[in-house]
Formats: C-alpha cells, structure tokens, sequence
C-alpha cells in the first residue's frame, strides 16, 4: 500500500467531518432578481375559470384588481385580456446581498442617458457647422471653445474661492480695517459670533458720536429693507390666493398691486367708519382733541393697582356682569338673570328659576300662572264671619237709625246701644270657646304637617349625604332644586335640622356623640 492509498484512506475517514454537500446552503447569483413588469409573452385569447371577471388575468381575483372597472367584463366578452405578472422568484442571499445597493440595477438604463447627452452634443455641432458656413464670427473668440473648460474659473456662491490657488476665504477685508471683535473689548457689549463673523449688535451702543459701523441688523431695519420685506410677504400671500405674481420676476406689477390692495383696504376701512357713525352718531367726539393738548399741562391724577384696576382717579372702571352675556343655551331666548320674582333670578323667556333647566317657552309662562292661582291665600272660618256679623249688623242698624232718625232724640240711640252691648257680651263668650276649639285644632293640624315635613328633611338631608359619598364623575346630573315656595313648616323642619357652624357648643356635643364616655370618672 502506496502513500497515495493511505491518503485516500485518510479522505475517506474524514468526510463525516467536511461540510456535506447536500446540507450546503445555495445562494442566489448576482443576477438573479425579482421581475418586473408583466409577461406579454403569454396572453390568454379566452377567460378561463378563475381568472378575474374584470381584466381577465389569472394571477388575481376582481376584488383585487388594480385595472380600471369595465363595462362588460373579459369573462363575458373575452376582449382585451390583460397578460399576468411574472412568476416571482425566491431569492436566497447571503449578508452582503442583502446590502448591496446596486442589486437589480440594469446597465442598459444608463445607456439613454449617454445618448441624450450625445444627442445635444452632435445638435451643438450642428449649429457650429451653420455658423461657420454664414460667416458669423464671435469677435475673435474661438466658438470650439468647450463650455466645461472655464467651469473651474467660476466662484461659488457665497463664497471667494481663488481658483488658480484653490483656497477658499470667507469674508475678505483688507488690512486696513477693524475688525469687528476689537471695535469694543468689553465682553458684556455685542456678542462676536467666531463661527459666522458675524456681529449683529451695535458694539456702539449707548455713544452719541457717529461711527461707520453699527452691527448687520443695522442693515435690516433701515431704508428699504423693511419695505422689501412687507412687498414679500405681500406676494406670498397673494401667491397663495391664486394670483401668480412674483417679487424678483414681476416687481413692477406686485407694487401695482401692493398700491392697489392699500388703496382699496383704507376705502373698506372708511366706508365701515361712515357707515357706524350714520347708524349710531357721535362725529363730535371722534372731532374733539386730547384733554392734554387742550390744556398745555394736565393735573388728571389716576392711581392703579398691580392688576391694572383703576383705584383712584377721573377714569371710571367699566362694570362687568359676572354672567357671561348673550349667551343662550338650552333653547333659551334670554339669558340667566333677566326675569325677577318672589326675590329669585330666572329665565325670561319661560320664568323659570332654575340655572341649567330647559327652556319650556309659553307653556311654562302659563303652567306657572295656573299654579300661582291654584295657591290660594287661608280663606276665613265661618265662626269669624258669624263674629263679625253682629257687629256689621250693629253698624247697619246704627247707619240706618242714623239716618232715618235723625231728629230723634239722644235718649233713644242710648237704649239701642245698651241693648247692642248685652247681646255682644253672650257672643263674645261664645265665639271665644269657639276660637279655642279652632286653635287646638290648628296646632294637631300643624304638629302633623311639622311631623311630616321633619322626615322629609330627614330623607333629603340622607339623599344629600349619599349623593357626596359618590364620586363627582359618577355622580347623576339631577337638579335638587325646587322652583315652588316652601311652606311654613317646611322652613321649621329647615332650621330645626340645619347644623349651626357657629355655635360654639357643636363641637363640644359632636365629642360627646362619638366618644359618650370621655367624661366617665375611672373604675
């Protein structure tokens, strides 16, 4: 056995450890890419099944067709058949295929642009050829000139660029002059920008002599600068309302424009004056001169606060309502505050009190009437009438006595009186008892009511005190608020259940309610 066996055996031991070939992984080529486009190759001539009703292709459905909607479909008429997209391949890349930014490039794109460029060139030629041939001559200067070989000569905007030296300087001065960070040493004057060179304050400032140098915003603000600037701002806005104007291509016509936009601006301005003045008067005080120019020295003294409120002085603080005016909500047509009964604020429109309540219009007006006359005031018991009839008949028969008899004597008018006198004493007793009887009566009566009123309160008290216990985001949007009077015992249960935050003895009893034994001697 030769060396040459023993490396074949070694080769053969050692494949378990080589790569194996049918677990190696293949990579695309470097020209395989996704295909664009669709294959005209292969048309279809008749709709197949399953195909889209619409263009006809094979590689879609209708819903997801991106071909305009026809009249009749390919599947009924078989016309204009649209050719499928390519079948797309599966591309298996490694780490720089995936990052190679040239991949799918198409060399022969380049090509049109290398024959556009040769297009003009050969049309220049042209044009030489036809200059050479009439005798125009450039005055000397060579017309097979190349246009690029001066390209390098030419200076960048902005800059001072030195093109047979190739060094690039910004800003050049000669020596002579100042430079600008040496004009004032103090460092707390005009900032020097080293980045820009550039010093946009006046380093002078404060000095009244006249210098030759004041910052860059010197330049800003003065002469026609700030014009320039308003006619540019003009053109952009008349640009955006569809006027083609434009500040370096037309100025002529934008300060046309500009003059004529001012012109018409002031006339809409006076007109809107005029017409103000005709409709509410008072030329004479837009015609009277300022106090101050009147009197050559003025002695009006007017003291304000921090907040800008007048505290003394001839100038009269304007009074605002606390309310937000002519702001109508809920189908309201007027607002909160212009309707005052019974010593409440309310709604004019429905002579409702309550803030936030709907508007309910003449159907409230009247539902309101209607209850005021259902309220009645205590109509009088008949045991007062029959107390008062004795003595209107008393006063009857005294005015008819009076005036029937009035030549009779004194002696008889002192006879009917006694006789007035002992019939009233036996009625006075009597409607005595009865009123007694009638007051005890009332006061059951009332008691009831005080008894009934007491739960109430008692119930709203505990309504009220669940309703806090909510939180205020949960908690309902119902008004508690009642528009009709309370009765007498209504208010009674109101104060007898109320807490009064100023007594000086609640403290002391709320202790003993939640600790009754606080005081209690030891055991």
């Amino acid at each position: 056995m030769g060396p040459a066996d023993g490396t074949c055996l070694l080769r053969l031991r050692v494949r378990h450890q080589r790569p194996q070939p049918e677990k190696q992984k293949t990579l695309s080529g470097i020209d395989d890419w996704y295909r664009r486009g669709v294959d005209t190759s292969k048309v279809a001539k008749k709709w197949k099944p399953g195909s889209c009703e619409n263009c006809g292709a094979e590689d879609h459905i209708k819903k997801d067709c991106f071909d305009r909607p026809r009249k009749v479909g390919a599947r009924w008429n078989n016309k204009n058949i649209a050719p499928n997209s390519f079948a797309q391949p599966s591309l298996s890349t490694d780490y720089d295929g995936k990052r190679d930014r040239w991949a799918g490039y198409d060399p022969a794109e380049h090509r049109a642009i290398v024959e556009e460029y040769q297009k003009i060139e050969d049309a220049k030629r042209e044009i030489r050829a036809e200059k050479l041939n009439t005798g125009e001559d450039d005055g000397g200067q060579d017309s097979d000139k190349d246009e690029d070989k001066y390209v390098d000569e030419v200076d960048m905007p902005g800059t001072k660029v030195d093109s047979k030296q190739r060094i690039t300087v910004r800003n050049l001065r000669i020596r002579e002059d100042t430079a600008k960070y040496l004009r004032n040493l103090d460092p707390n004057s005009a900032y020097y920008d080293p980045k820009t060179r550039s010093m946009r304050d006046n380093p002078y400032d404060g000095k009244s002599a006249e210098v030759d140098y004041q910052g860059e915003n010197f330049v800003r603000f003065t002469g026609d600068t700030s014009k320039h600037a308003n006619a540019q701002l003009f053109a952009w806005d008349a640009y955006e309302k569809g006027v083609d104007v434009h500040l370096l291509a037309e100025p002529t016509k934008l300060e046309l424009l500009k003059q004529e936009y001012d012109k018409k601006r002031d006339e809409l301005k006076n007109e809107v004056k005029s017409s103000i003045i005709e409709r509410y008067g008072g030329e004479e005080h837009l015609k009277q001169p300022d106090l101050d120019l009147v009197s050559a020295q003025s002695e009006h003294y007017v003291e304000y606060s921090r907040s800008g409120k007048v505290i003394k002085g001839q100038e009269k603080q304007i009074i605002r309502s606390r309310y937000e005016e002519d702001v109508f909500m809920h189908n309201h047509t007027s607002v909160w505050g212009s309707w005052w009964s019974k010593g409440q604020w309310g709604y004019k429109c429905c002579h409702s009190y309550s803030k936030n309540s709907y508007c309910t219009g003449e159907a409230g007006i009247a539902a309101a009437a209607e209850a005021a006359q259902n309220v009645t005031a205590p109509s009088r018991s008949g045991e007062v009438d029959e107390k008062e009839e004795p003595k209107k008949k008393s006063k009857k028969q005294k005015d008819e006595s009076s005036s029937s008899d009035s030549s009779s004597s004194s002696e008889d008018e002192e006879d009917e009186e006694e006789k007035l006198e002992n019939t009233s004493k036996s009625e006075r007793k009597s409607s005595a008892k009865k009123e007694k009887r009638k007051r005890h009566k009332e006061n059951l009566k009332h008691k009831k009511k005080l008894k009934r009123a007491l739960k109430k309160e008692e119930e709203h008290q505990r309504e009220v005190d669940r309703l806090m216990t909510i939180d205020e985001r949960k908690r309902p949007y119902n008004s508690m608020y009642q528009v009709k009077e309370p009765t007498a015992e209504e208010l009674e249960a109101f104060q007898m259940k109320r807490r009064l935050e100023e007594d000086p003895m609640l403290q002391f009893n709320l202790y003993l309610l939640i600790s009754p034994g606080a005081f209690l001697p030891y055991s």
